[in-house]
């Protein structure tokens, strides 16, 4: 049984030094910890959003510059072919005017050779037919 007597009152006083023993050297160190770890743990919390959104931030302007130089990219490749095409064009014209040139001189001589084929064939069209009518009547039509 229980018995109250100067032993109860000694453990009573034992268990209040005990606790205030405990609280100044263990407890109050510990919530100290816990509560610098808490302000850590928020700061890095704002630390990382922060550098979350710079990142994002600096992610859109890299995107922003990608997309410009893409642009500019396009529109010099764009120009490029565009004046490649054009000297491609002014080459191909000088070809055909080149081309058109021989074609017109080749054309002509082939034209004075032919005048000139005729010509010879009106000059000796009546020998011709002088010697085809012999040929066909058998006999010589000289006189």
């Amino acid at each position: 049984m229980i018995t109250i007597d100067i032993t109860l009152v000694i453990h009573i006083i034992n268990m209040i030094v005990l606790m205030v023993v405990l609280n100044a050297i263990l407890y109050k160190p510990v919530l100290g910890i816990l509560a610098k770890r808490e302000e850590t743990m928020e700061s890095l919390g704002k630390d990382v959003e922060q550098f979350e959104q710079n990142a994002r931030r600096r992610q859109a302007e890299v995107d922003k510059k990608m997309r410009e130089a893409s642009s500019r990219a396009k529109k010099a490749l764009d120009s490029a072919r565009a004046e490649a095409q054009a000297a491609g064009a002014e080459k191909l014209a000088a070809i055909r005017q080149e081309a058109d040139t021989a074609k017109e001189k080749q054309l002509a001589e082939i034209r004075a050779q032919i005048e000139s084929a005729r010509k010879t064939l009106q000059e000796k069209t009546s020998e011709f037919a002088t010697e085809m009518a012999g040929k066909i009547l058998g006999r010589s039509l000289e006189a």
